[in-house]
């Protein structure tokens, strides 16, 4: 007879308490810099957990900081890591919601992957500087 393999496990999961506190850190990072942002935190799954659209930063970046955070939860890595070659069929295959854009980044505690982080309205540099912000406030791996 064979043994009986688990049905279940497990599971790190970022909270809404979580994804405030990064959220802030995020905010307080941006207004430091003097760069409105558009935030976006997402879960594991790359369900929307919190966002914010500071004052006067980019309409359009909204939409691409969640994609930001979406790639980054689900490929685990920095979106500035994915590979360029790939960028065109990425958002073709995925809505639009895949991108290799700076400023996307997983959040990744105990190297558990809960979430993922984009920031989205300012250079490329400073929407990582913003998302880094976020992830030391949350003891994640940068």
């Amino acid at each position: 007879m064979t043994e009986q393999k688990p049905l279940t496990r497990p599971a790190a999961k970022l909270t809404h308490a979580g994804a405030l506190v990064a959220l802030a850190a995020a905010v307080a990072r941006a207004e430091e810099m003097g760069v409105p942002q558009n935030i976006s935190i997402v879960d594991d799954g790359g369900n929307l957990l919190a966002f914010v659209r500071m004052d006067g930063a980019k309409l359009l970046s909204r939409e691409t900081s969640l994609s930001k955070a979406i790639s980054a939860a689900s490929h685990r890595q920095p979106t500035s890591r994915l590979d360029p070659a790939l960028e065109l069929k990425l958002a073709i295959a995925s809505g639009g919601r895949l991108t290799n854009l700076e400023g996307g980044f997983p959040i990744i505690i105990d190297g558990v992957c809960v979430g993922g982080i984009g920031v989205g309205s300012g250079k490329g540099s400073e929407d990582v500087d913003v998302a880094k912000a976020a992830l030391a406030a949350l003891g994640a791996q940068i």
